[in-house]
């Protein structure tokens, strides 16, 4: 029987305090770990907990930067994907989560840190999925406007206008390129998580996301040098119709690590969002 999920903070470090919610089942089948991307917080799961919580024990949290989580400084925190890695080692080791019972699903920037952890520790989880996200440096597959993110002249302008944008962020990235009657709303108390966190500290999201940007090719480099040593067993699923990231990137992927891809017709960069049972579904399958 799954408990009433539960939103508190949990320490993992020294400055550094997550927001997580947390559903507890006395007879789980497994455990998730869901990890959210731009501009979410972990409220952009609810679906996909809804849909999970009767027979899995569920986790989600706030990255640094995001939501209600520490906004450390960057001298003290990068805000890289591989600092982000180091996030998710330091919870699933705080919880005491058996990583032979876990199943990671990894979205956008949650999803190299879930990789660059399975590098270094292949049995962290006994599957990975990923997706929407990009893997290594190839900006043809990129949404030319995050490109200005990365280290250049045009990254503290580009940061600027994004932070400016809020409104439009949260109103329009999530059905970004999708035709209007592929359209969906976000929940109401989702839309107010992300309105009421962003200035929760001495960084916004896009703050966070424009470091996360500035280390990117670094650490995407660094994946992409030692893909052969991940064994880890990972699946990708992507939006077919990703906007933001081309479904290219998930076909390189999947194709060298020799593993599954699977893209969902008619969804965009968001599917979690979109689509929370479909997404529900495709985990629940690593557990049969």
């Amino acid at each position: 029987m799954s408990r009433p999920a539960t939103v508190d903070f949990l320490q993992i470090g020294e400055g550094i305090e997550l927001r997580r919610t947390v559903v507890r089942n006395e007879g789980a089948n497994g455990i998730v770990f869901l990890l959210h991307g731009f501009p979410e917080t972990l409220y952009a799961w609810q679906g996909v907990v809804g849909a999970l919580a009767g027979d899995y024990e569920v986790h989600a949290l706030d990255w640094p930067g995001y939501g209600f989580s520490s906004r450390p400084t960057v001298d003290r925190f990068p805000y890289s994907p591989a600092d982000y890695a180091q996030v998710l080692d330091r919870y699933i080791q705080k919880t005491g989560i058996e990583p032979s019972r876990l199943v990671i699903y990894a979205t956008d920037i949650g999803a190299l840190p879930a990789l660059l952890l399975a590098v270094k520790t292949p049995t962290i989880a006994r599957k990975i999925i990923v997706g929407d996200f990009a893997p290594f440096n190839r900006p043809q597959f990129m949404y030319a406007g995050l490109q200005g993110l990365k280290t250049g002249p045009a990254m503290e302008q580009v940061r600027a206008n994004m932070n400016g944008g809020r409104d439009q962020i949260l109103e329009s990235a999530f059905t970004m390129g999708l035709p209007k009657e592929a359209h969906f709303e976000v929940a109401a108390d989702f839309k107010d998580d992300m309105l009421r966190g962003w200035s929760h500290g001495p960084m916004t999201p896009v703050d966070a996301f424009s470091q996360y940007y500035s280390h990117f090719t670094r650490d995407q480099d660094y994946f992409e040098s030692k893909l052969a040593d991940l064994t880890t067993p990972v699946k990708v699923i992507w939006g077919e119709d990703d906007f933001f990231i081309n479904k290219e990137m998930g076909v390189e992927l999947a194709k060298r690590l020799g593993t599954q891809l699977k893209l969902l017709r008619g969804i965009g960069h968001y599917p979690h969002l979109q689509n929370p049972k479909l997404v529900a579904g495709e985990i629940r399958t690593e557990f049969e």
